[in-house]
């Protein structure tokens, strides 16, 4: 038989190959660099913001500074505490879950801890300046938002924690909070009114009806309207709590899941068997794409928090055990609760499109600098 003609390729057809190679890797070079710097911009700004620490002001509903006056059917979960003043009215009708202390060494403790809270409150660097905006209708990622006047709430405020337990808002009143009839503040994906702080510079006033989540710390006093629930507490340093038909719970804060940690153990499989190397008469070999033929060590965990990072190899050349992919929880940067410094997603995958970014453009590189090339095959 004779050979078959090789075709030949022309100076003008190689280098519309060549471009069209550099193009192509150029786009892909240009989108991995554009996945990686967003990847890398996921990680939430409020990764090293702690909460606030409460101390032993942590197990008070109400606390205040003068007076606690209630009138209605109120309830409080937790205990209720008043110092340096001792006038508490209203209980009954109203109801406290947990113990009154009246000016004793509780209250006087856990009005030194509500200063020093209040304290780190205002001390925190603001994230976002909301002064002379109304919160009403906006949706807040986690962080430290500030105005220096009155804050004010109409309509519903939304607080996103982007599925992090352990995120924290913190809100910053120069002076006044004041919030209208019916207006709310709505926790989703893992918000938690125990990671929610309200510092404010003098007076809290909640609007009738109210349904507000969080920890108010007033420098002067809280009035709550007739109706208003609170998830949360309510502290004032030196002035009164005045209540008025209220519900006040402080459910249990939710940790975060813990890290995993590294795999440490060493892979100890020792592949047994010896894998055949003859075939059948008349049989043919077809290659296939699977890797796993013949013995082999288990594949080490990969990427991510994995359970087990590797397993012992077996005759058919299976992976090991451990999947570092999707073995463990996945937890924001810098949460208290774990001290990871991992992104939600994890840094792997980032560091993967950089690396693939950067190959890409080399690629695109070479493809200019070879320049086209005159081909004749015959």
């Amino acid at each position: 038989m004779s050979p078959q003609a090789s075709p030949i390729v022309s100076q003008d057809q190689s280098g519309s190959l060549r471009q069209g190679v550099v193009a192509s890797l150029g786009l892909t070079a240009v989108g991995l660099l554009v996945a990686g710097t967003v990847w890398s911009g996921m990680s939430p700004s409020y990764a090293a913001e702690p909460a606030v620490g409460l101390g032993t002001a942590e197990s008070f509903g109400v606390l205040a500074g003068s007076t606690v006056t209630n009138t209605g059917p109120s309830t409080i979960s937790g205990d209720l505490g008043v110092s340096p003043g001792t006038a508490v009215t209203g209980f009954p009708p109203g109801q406290v879950s947990g113990v009154q202390h009246l000016n004793d060494g509780v209250a006087i403790q856990a009005q030194n801890d509500l200063t020093t809270a209040f304290g780190d409150a205002a001390s925190r660097p603001t994230t976002e300046s909301v002064t002379g905006t109304d919160l009403g209708g906006r949706t807040l990622l986690p962080g430290v938002f500030e105005d220096t006047s009155s804050m004010a709430l109409t309509g519903t405020l939304t607080l996103d924690a982007l599925g992090d337990p352990g995120a924290v808002f913190i809100f910053k009143a120069g002076s006044t909070l004041t919030t209208a009839s019916g207006a709310r503040v709505s926790l989703i994906n893992g918000a938690q009114p125990c990671r929610v702080f309200w510092q404010v510079g003098s007076s809290a006033t909640l609007g009738t009806d109210t349904d507000f989540a969080g920890t108010i710390m007033a420098l002067t006093s809280i009035t709550l309207s007739t109706g208003v629930d609170v998830e949360g507490r309510v502290l004032a340093r030196n002035g009164a709590v005045t209540m008025d038909a209220n519900d006040l719970t402080s459910p249990a804060c939710a940790s975060a899941p813990p890290s995993t940690g590294t795999p440490t153990g060493t892979p100890t499989g020792t592949p047994t068997g010896t894998p055949s190397t003859t075939l059948p008469t008349g049989s043919t070999v077809t290659p296939t794409a699977n890797p796993g033929q013949g013995p082999g060590p288990g594949a080490g965990g990969g990427f991510g928090a994995g359970d087990s990072g590797g397993g012992g190899g077996s005759n058919d050349g299976s992976d090991g055990s451990g999947n570092g992919l999707t073995g463990g929880p996945l937890v924001p940067v810098g949460n208290p609760d774990t001290g990871r410094m991992a992104s939600p997603q994890e840094g792997g995958g980032q560091v993967i499109l950089l690396a693939l970014a950067g190959l890409a453009a080399l690629g695109a590189l070479g493809a200019l600098v070879t320049g086209p090339r005159h081909v004749r095959r015959h």
